[in-house]
């Protein structure tokens, strides 16, 4: 199951990488013609404008989507890495840890 999540994620966020590209040729694109005395600078403009206002639109909502799932994510992955430390935690480190706060504190109260 996480390998084929991990495959999906990719090929949406790769579909994403293209769309962009494909938005940025547009936009290129529309200025070689402007140049080329084919379309009017004015014409140009809108229509840049046209293709960079639904590529923003996609992508908000695409990343929209996107933000959950990577939440969920680091959330669930973040468990594995949790549960590893714990297991590699020397068990004396509680004392240890401990012994710091009381240094912590006494610093306090002398300060006040």
């Amino acid at each position: 199951m996480a390998a084929n999540d991990v495959t999906k994620k990719l090929l949406i966020y790769h579909t994403l990488y293209r769309l962009n590209l494909s938005f940025s040729n547009i936009v290129t694109h529309c200025r070689t013609l402007q140049e080329a005395g084919i379309v009017t600078a004015k014409s140009t403009r809108l229509f840049q404008g046209y293709v960079q206002e639904l590529q923003a639109e996609i992508n908000q909502e695409l990343l929209e989507a996107m933000h959950q799932t990577e939440l969920d994510d680091w959330g669930r992955f973040g468990k594995i890495r949790q549960a590893e430390e714990k297991r590699l935690r020397d068990p004396d480190d509680v004392f240890i840890h401990a012994e710091e706060r009381r240094r912590e504190l006494r610093k306090k109260r002398k300060k006040k």
